[in-house]
Protein backbone atom coordinates (compact mmCIF):
# COMPACT_ATOMS: atom_id res chain seq x y z
CA UNK A 1 0.00 0.00 0.00
CA UNK A 2 2.59 2.12 0.66
CA UNK A 3 4.24 1.87 -2.92
CA UNK A 4 1.25 2.32 -4.47
CA UNK A 5 0.52 5.67 -2.46
CA UNK A 6 4.18 6.64 -3.14
CA UNK A 7 3.65 6.04 -6.95
CA UNK A 8 0.54 8.06 -7.44
CA UNK A 9 2.07 10.82 -5.41
CA UNK A 10 5.22 10.88 -8.49
CA UNK A 11 2.32 10.94 -11.11
CA UNK A 12 0.63 13.58 -9.78
CA UNK A 13 4.12 15.90 -9.45
CA UNK A 14 4.32 15.08 -12.99
CA UNK A 15 0.69 16.03 -13.76
CA UNK A 16 1.11 19.01 -12.62
CA UNK A 17 2.90 22.48 -14.09
CA UNK A 18 5.92 23.88 -11.88
CA UNK A 19 7.86 27.02 -13.60
CA UNK A 20 11.19 25.27 -13.63
CA UNK A 21 12.17 21.92 -13.26
CA UNK A 22 14.01 22.83 -9.96
CA UNK A 23 10.64 22.67 -8.80
CA UNK A 24 9.76 19.34 -9.98
CA UNK A 25 13.15 17.80 -8.77
CA UNK A 26 12.52 19.25 -4.94
CA UNK A 27 8.70 17.99 -4.96
CA UNK A 28 10.12 14.57 -5.70
CA UNK A 29 12.90 14.48 -3.49
CA UNK A 30 10.20 15.39 -0.91
CA UNK A 31 7.77 12.49 -2.00
CA UNK A 32 11.52 10.07 -1.77
CA UNK A 33 11.70 11.35 2.04
CA UNK A 34 8.14 11.12 3.07
CA UNK A 35 8.19 7.40 1.78
CA UNK A 36 11.77 6.41 3.52
CA UNK A 37 10.37 7.72 6.95
CA UNK A 38 6.91 5.75 6.20
CA UNK A 39 8.96 2.18 5.75
CA UNK A 40 11.26 2.85 8.68
CA UNK A 41 8.43 3.95 10.96
CA UNK A 42 6.14 0.47 9.59
CA UNK A 43 9.54 -1.89 10.19
CA UNK A 44 10.26 -0.48 13.29
CA UNK A 45 6.65 -0.93 14.42
CA UNK A 46 6.81 -4.79 13.32
CA UNK A 47 10.25 -4.85 15.10
CA UNK A 48 9.85 -3.37 18.28
CA UNK A 49 8.43 -5.68 21.13
CA UNK A 50 6.66 -4.26 23.90
CA UNK A 51 6.83 -5.76 27.39
CA UNK A 52 3.26 -7.10 26.68
CA UNK A 53 5.03 -9.49 23.95
CA UNK A 54 7.53 -11.19 25.96
CA UNK A 55 6.31 -11.01 29.79
CA UNK A 56 4.28 -13.51 31.40
CA UNK A 57 1.56 -11.29 33.19
CA UNK A 58 2.33 -10.91 37.05
CA UNK A 59 -0.84 -10.79 38.10
CA UNK A 60 -4.29 -11.39 35.97
CA UNK A 61 -6.16 -9.43 38.39
CA UNK A 62 -3.85 -6.61 38.72
CA UNK A 63 -3.87 -3.34 37.55
CA UNK A 64 -0.51 -2.96 36.68
CA UNK A 65 -0.73 -6.25 34.59
CA UNK A 66 3.00 -6.96 33.25
CA UNK A 67 4.62 -4.96 36.78
CA UNK A 68 6.93 -3.59 34.03
CA UNK A 69 8.89 -0.48 36.38
CA UNK A 70 9.53 -3.29 38.93
CA UNK A 71 10.67 -5.60 36.87
CA UNK A 72 12.77 -3.31 35.21
CA UNK A 73 13.92 -2.09 38.96
CA UNK A 74 14.38 -5.33 40.70
CA UNK A 75 14.43 -8.11 37.61
CA UNK A 76 11.82 -10.23 39.83
CA UNK A 77 10.87 -13.85 38.49
CA UNK A 78 8.28 -14.86 41.12
CA UNK A 79 7.43 -18.41 42.41
CA UNK A 80 3.68 -19.62 42.05
CA UNK A 81 3.13 -19.76 45.89
CA UNK A 82 -0.30 -21.26 45.59
CA UNK A 83 0.95 -24.28 43.50
CA UNK A 84 3.77 -24.45 46.17
CA UNK A 85 1.54 -24.46 49.36
CA UNK A 86 -0.71 -26.65 47.76
CA UNK A 87 1.89 -29.23 46.34
CA UNK A 88 3.34 -28.91 50.48
CA UNK A 89 -0.26 -30.15 51.81
CA UNK A 90 -0.07 -33.31 49.30
CA UNK A 91 3.01 -33.99 51.37
CA UNK A 92 1.39 -33.61 54.41
CA UNK A 93 -1.34 -35.63 53.98
CA UNK A 94 0.07 -39.00 53.37
CA UNK A 95 2.91 -37.84 56.26
CA UNK A 96 6.03 -37.59 53.75
CA UNK A 97 8.25 -35.51 55.48
CA UNK A 98 11.21 -35.42 53.93
CA UNK A 99 9.22 -34.88 50.67
CA UNK A 100 7.89 -31.80 52.11
CA UNK A 101 11.51 -30.68 53.15
CA UNK A 102 12.95 -31.58 49.70
CA UNK A 103 10.05 -29.61 48.18
CA UNK A 104 10.33 -26.67 50.16
CA UNK A 105 13.81 -26.13 50.04
CA UNK A 106 13.58 -26.28 46.36
CA UNK A 107 11.45 -23.55 46.12
CA UNK A 108 12.84 -21.66 48.64
CA UNK A 109 16.25 -21.55 46.06
CA UNK A 110 14.16 -20.56 43.08
CA UNK A 111 12.63 -17.75 45.15
CA UNK A 112 16.10 -16.78 46.28
CA UNK A 113 17.41 -17.09 42.63
CA UNK A 114 14.75 -15.27 41.26
CA UNK A 115 14.68 -12.19 44.15
CA UNK A 116 11.34 -13.31 45.23
CA UNK A 117 11.46 -12.10 48.54
CA UNK A 118 7.86 -12.18 49.05
CA UNK A 119 8.20 -16.09 47.58
CA UNK A 120 11.19 -16.49 49.94
CA UNK A 121 9.31 -15.16 53.06
CA UNK A 122 6.37 -17.64 52.12
CA UNK A 123 8.37 -20.65 52.14
CA UNK A 124 10.86 -19.45 55.01
CA UNK A 125 8.01 -19.44 57.12
CA UNK A 126 6.00 -22.97 56.03
CA UNK A 127 10.28 -23.88 56.48
CA UNK A 128 9.85 -22.49 60.42
CA UNK A 129 6.60 -24.84 60.91
CA UNK A 130 8.59 -28.33 59.08
CA UNK A 131 12.22 -27.87 60.73
CA UNK A 132 10.21 -27.85 64.29
CA UNK A 133 8.30 -30.77 63.52
CA UNK A 134 11.18 -32.79 62.83
CA UNK A 135 13.83 -31.57 65.37
CA UNK A 136 15.84 -29.26 63.18
CA UNK A 137 17.13 -26.65 65.36
CA UNK A 138 20.47 -25.10 63.51
CA UNK A 139 18.33 -25.00 60.23
CA UNK A 140 14.94 -23.97 62.21
CA UNK A 141 17.04 -20.88 63.49
CA UNK A 142 18.66 -19.95 59.96
CA UNK A 143 14.95 -19.87 59.29
CA UNK A 144 14.31 -17.44 61.88
CA UNK A 145 17.10 -15.29 60.80
CA UNK A 146 15.86 -15.10 57.20
CA UNK A 147 12.44 -14.32 58.14
CA UNK A 148 13.37 -11.26 59.87
CA UNK A 149 15.36 -9.83 57.42
CA UNK A 150 12.70 -10.42 55.19
CA UNK A 151 10.13 -8.87 56.95
CA UNK A 152 12.46 -5.99 57.54
CA UNK A 153 13.20 -5.68 53.68
CA UNK A 154 9.97 -5.75 52.86
CA UNK A 155 8.72 -3.22 55.43
CA UNK A 156 6.49 -5.85 56.38
CA UNK A 157 6.21 -5.17 60.53
CA UNK A 158 3.02 -4.27 60.99
CA UNK A 159 0.84 -6.31 58.75
CA UNK A 160 -0.99 -9.88 59.59
CA UNK A 161 1.95 -11.48 57.88
CA UNK A 162 4.25 -10.33 60.38
CA UNK A 163 2.16 -11.59 62.82
CA UNK A 164 1.98 -15.22 61.37
CA UNK A 165 6.02 -15.29 61.26
CA UNK A 166 6.13 -14.06 64.24
CA UNK A 167 3.87 -16.98 65.92
CA UNK A 168 5.83 -19.54 63.67
CA UNK A 169 9.24 -18.04 65.48
CA UNK A 170 7.70 -18.47 68.77
CA UNK A 171 6.85 -22.24 68.25
CA UNK A 172 10.11 -22.79 67.31
CA UNK A 173 11.82 -21.17 70.56
CA UNK A 174 8.71 -22.88 72.36
CA UNK A 175 10.42 -26.31 70.93
CA UNK A 176 13.73 -26.04 71.77
CA UNK A 177 13.10 -25.15 75.93
CA UNK A 178 13.13 -21.03 75.24
CA UNK A 179 10.22 -20.62 76.67
CA UNK A 180 11.03 -16.54 77.45
CA UNK A 181 11.64 -15.67 73.80
CA UNK A 182 8.38 -17.77 72.58
CA UNK A 183 6.02 -16.07 74.94
CA UNK A 184 7.24 -12.03 73.62
CA UNK A 185 6.97 -14.01 69.87
CA UNK A 186 3.30 -14.70 70.74
CA UNK A 187 2.78 -11.20 72.41
CA UNK A 188 3.95 -9.68 69.30
CA UNK A 189 1.89 -11.97 67.05
CA UNK A 190 -1.01 -11.09 69.03
CA UNK A 191 -0.99 -7.37 69.13
CA UNK A 192 -0.62 -7.65 65.25
CA UNK A 193 -3.55 -9.84 65.28
CA UNK A 194 -5.97 -7.75 67.43
CA UNK A 195 -5.01 -4.93 65.15
CA UNK A 196 -6.31 -6.53 62.20
CA UNK A 197 -8.82 -9.80 62.83
CA UNK A 198 -11.77 -10.29 64.38
CA UNK A 199 -11.86 -11.50 68.05
CA UNK A 200 -13.05 -14.97 66.62
CA UNK A 201 -10.99 -15.96 64.09
CA UNK A 202 -10.39 -19.06 64.04
CA UNK A 203 -5.98 -17.76 64.31
CA UNK A 204 -6.37 -16.76 67.72
CA UNK A 205 -6.97 -19.65 68.86
CA UNK A 206 -4.04 -21.60 67.62
CA UNK A 207 -1.91 -18.58 68.91
CA UNK A 208 -3.82 -18.73 72.32
CA UNK A 209 -2.64 -22.44 73.02
CA UNK A 210 0.54 -22.09 71.40
CA UNK A 211 0.87 -19.05 73.92
CA UNK A 212 -0.50 -21.34 77.07
CA UNK A 213 2.26 -23.26 76.51
CA UNK A 214 5.07 -20.85 76.79
CA UNK A 215 2.90 -19.35 80.28
CA UNK A 216 2.76 -23.52 81.71
CA UNK A 217 6.66 -23.69 81.11
CA UNK A 218 6.88 -20.46 82.87
CA UNK A 219 5.27 -21.81 85.58
CA UNK A 220 2.56 -19.20 85.12
CA UNK A 221 -0.24 -21.72 85.61
CA UNK A 222 -3.14 -19.04 86.15
CA UNK A 223 -2.99 -17.31 83.07
CA UNK A 224 -1.95 -20.58 81.19
CA UNK A 225 -5.55 -21.63 82.13
CA UNK A 226 -7.20 -18.91 80.96
CA UNK A 227 -5.40 -18.56 78.14
CA UNK A 228 -6.06 -22.35 77.31
CA UNK A 229 -10.31 -21.27 77.97
CA UNK A 230 -9.98 -18.51 75.36
CA UNK A 231 -8.50 -20.74 72.84
CA UNK A 232 -11.24 -23.47 73.54
CA UNK A 233 -14.01 -20.51 73.16
CA UNK A 234 -12.98 -19.75 69.89
CA UNK A 235 -11.99 -22.90 68.38
CA UNK A 236 -15.22 -24.93 69.45
CA UNK A 237 -17.55 -22.67 67.12
CA UNK A 238 -15.60 -22.58 63.93
CA UNK A 239 -15.54 -24.85 61.23
CA UNK A 240 -13.13 -28.07 61.67
CA UNK A 241 -11.85 -26.70 65.05
CA UNK A 242 -12.51 -29.89 66.71
CA UNK A 243 -9.33 -31.30 66.60
CA UNK A 244 -7.42 -28.07 67.87
CA UNK A 245 -10.19 -28.06 71.06
CA UNK A 246 -9.11 -31.50 71.95
CA UNK A 247 -5.29 -30.13 71.86
CA UNK A 248 -6.08 -27.68 73.99
CA UNK A 249 -8.10 -29.92 76.90
CA UNK A 250 -5.42 -32.30 76.71
CA UNK A 251 -2.93 -29.47 77.30
CA UNK A 252 -4.86 -28.23 79.72
CA UNK A 253 -4.98 -32.13 81.57
CA UNK A 254 -0.81 -31.39 81.39
CA UNK A 255 -0.97 -28.29 82.76
CA UNK A 256 -3.58 -29.90 85.89
CA UNK A 257 -0.59 -32.87 86.37
CA UNK A 258 2.42 -30.43 86.52
CA UNK A 259 0.76 -27.66 89.00
CA UNK A 260 -0.97 -30.22 91.40
CA UNK A 261 0.56 -33.63 91.06
CA UNK A 262 -1.08 -36.82 89.12
CA UNK A 263 -3.61 -37.81 92.23
CA UNK A 264 -5.07 -34.92 93.34
CA UNK A 265 -5.67 -33.36 89.40
CA UNK A 266 -6.53 -36.97 88.51
CA UNK A 267 -10.36 -35.85 88.31
CA UNK A 268 -9.22 -32.50 86.40
CA UNK A 269 -7.37 -34.96 84.20
CA UNK A 270 -10.47 -37.55 83.59
CA UNK A 271 -12.77 -34.68 83.23
CA UNK A 272 -10.27 -32.92 79.92
CA UNK A 273 -9.61 -36.08 78.83
CA UNK A 274 -13.07 -36.71 78.34
CA UNK A 275 -13.95 -33.39 76.54
CA UNK A 276 -10.86 -34.27 74.26
CA UNK A 277 -12.04 -37.64 73.28
CA UNK A 278 -15.51 -36.22 72.48
CA UNK A 279 -14.16 -34.08 69.99
CA UNK A 280 -11.43 -36.26 68.58
CA UNK A 281 -14.13 -38.56 67.74
CA UNK A 282 -16.61 -35.86 66.49
CA UNK A 283 -18.14 -37.19 63.36
CA UNK A 284 -17.95 -33.81 62.17
CA UNK A 285 -14.05 -33.93 61.78
CA UNK A 286 -12.97 -33.95 58.35
CA UNK A 287 -10.70 -36.87 57.86
CA UNK A 288 -7.64 -34.97 55.99
CA UNK A 289 -3.73 -34.66 56.76
CA UNK A 290 -4.55 -31.96 59.39
CA UNK A 291 -6.78 -34.94 61.68
CA UNK A 292 -4.21 -37.39 61.00
CA UNK A 293 -1.59 -35.63 62.25
CA UNK A 294 -3.76 -34.49 65.46
CA UNK A 295 -4.66 -37.80 66.04
CA UNK A 296 -1.08 -38.94 65.71
CA UNK A 297 0.41 -36.60 68.20
CA UNK A 298 -2.86 -36.89 70.31
CA UNK A 299 -2.24 -40.56 70.86
CA UNK A 300 1.09 -40.50 73.55
CA UNK A 301 -0.62 -38.16 75.90
CA UNK A 302 -3.80 -40.71 76.14
CA UNK A 303 -1.39 -43.54 76.99
CA UNK A 304 0.28 -41.88 79.19
CA UNK A 305 -2.65 -40.74 81.30
CA UNK A 306 -3.62 -44.93 80.78
CA UNK A 307 -5.90 -44.70 78.39
CA UNK A 308 -4.86 -47.09 75.81
CA UNK A 309 -7.77 -47.94 74.16
CA UNK A 310 -8.17 -44.28 73.31
CA UNK A 311 -4.68 -44.10 72.49
CA UNK A 312 -4.49 -46.90 69.57
CA UNK A 313 -7.90 -45.98 68.23
CA UNK A 314 -6.32 -42.40 67.55
CA UNK A 315 -3.12 -43.82 66.32
CA UNK A 316 -5.03 -46.45 64.08
CA UNK A 317 -7.68 -43.69 62.43
CA UNK A 318 -4.36 -41.51 61.85
CA UNK A 319 -3.01 -44.57 59.69
CA UNK A 320 -5.82 -45.11 57.65
CA UNK A 321 -5.81 -41.91 56.62
CA UNK A 322 -2.05 -41.23 55.72
CA UNK A 323 -2.29 -45.05 54.00
CA UNK A 324 -5.08 -44.15 52.04
CA UNK A 325 -3.46 -41.06 50.53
Amino acid sequence: MKNIYFSKRIGTLIERKFENQIDVFIEIIKALCYNIKDNFKEKRDKVELKPEDYKEPRCLMCDDFYNVENVQKRNVTTIPVDRVINKLDSFFDRNDVQGAKRHLEYWLSEACQGNDDRGQLAVVNELLGLYRKMGLKDEAFKMIDMANKLIDELKMEDSLTAGTVNLNIATVYEAFDMPEKSLQGYEAALAVYKKYLSPNDKRFGGLYNNMALAMTSLKMYRQARETYITAIDIMKDVDNGQPETAISYLNLANLAQQEHGMQEAEDMITAYLTQAENYLYDEKNLKDGNYAFVCEKCAPTFRYYGWFLTANELEKRSKEIYEGH
